[in-house]
């Protein structure tokens, strides 16, 4: 019998970061249930064990470099490698929509790249040697339409009209970021790709959204387990492509 996937999938304690590791679960994966408190994490753990999932409660918070390093220490000890990772913990503006760009202050540009990029950048780079020993290491960055340069310049786009800078822009810089280390482990097994979940029914999506959580999981679950011939450095929406 195969051994099982190991998936770390952070933000995991609610909605889409939730639902994927339900899902993935469901599919015989043991996950890792990333959340910034432990009692987050641990509740998290509970709840898919109560499913049937083989869960373990991680606390991590992404922007901290030692919560990182206590995760790659962890996950060396426990598993001796990664197979999934999910980099679904993400923050959007403290006002929403934005539009006016030379209304973003500095403090906002720095608290979502923070989150969005610099500290998927950081925590992806002190896993990649676990990573590496897995036969078909996966990588999945929780991007957001809205990060679509091409759609954001084409006045018929349906967001074209959605600007809010700084969420905006730490999504395309996290699509750049997919793109170079898809790039980088070209000649390796692992498969790096953004996933953009839709406009879901979340604490950060609002009621508004015409799309449920399970559905918004289906990307990241799919990515996450990609067959060999499966792509990679692409921007993906439940199979199809989106345009940078």
């Amino acid at each position: 019998m195969a051994e099982k996937k190991v998936a770390l999938i952070t933000g995991a304690n609610r909605g889409i970061g939730l639902e994927t590791a339900k899902q993935l679960g469901e599919q015989g994966v043991i996950v890792v249930a990333a959340a910034r408190t432990l009692k987050a994490a641990e509740e998290t753990a509970a709840k898919l064990k109560a499913l049937g999932v083989e869960a373990y409660p991680l606390q991590l918070e992404v922007t901290s470099a030692s919560d990182r390093v206590a995760t790659v220490k962890y996950l060396e000890e426990k598993f001796g490698r990664l197979d999934i990772l999910i980099n679904n913990a993400g923050v959007n503006g403290k006002e929403g929509l934005v539009p006016m760009v030379s209304q973003v202050e500095d403090y906002e540009l720095e608290r979502i790249f923070s989150t969005n990029l610099f500290a998927v950048v950081a925590l992806t780079r002190e896993l990649l040697p676990l990573l590496k020993k897995s036969p078909a290491g996966r990588i999945v960055n929780l991007s957001s339409i809205l990060g679509s340069l091409a759609l954001h310049a084409d006045p018929s786009s349906p967001i074209y009209h959605f600007k809010s800078f700084a969420y905006d822009a730490s999504k395309s810089a996290l699509n750049a970021y997919t793109v170079h280390l898809a790039w980088e482990l070209r000649d390796t097994p692992i498969k790096v790709n953004s996933a953009h979940p839709g406009w879901v029914k979340t604490d950060m999506g609002t009621d508004a959204a015409p799309m449920e959580i399970p559905d918004g999981a289906k990307t990241s679950v799919a990515l996450a387990l990609l067959g060999t011939d499966g792509p990679s450095g692409r921007f993906i929406h439940l199979g199809q492509e989106l345009p940078w």
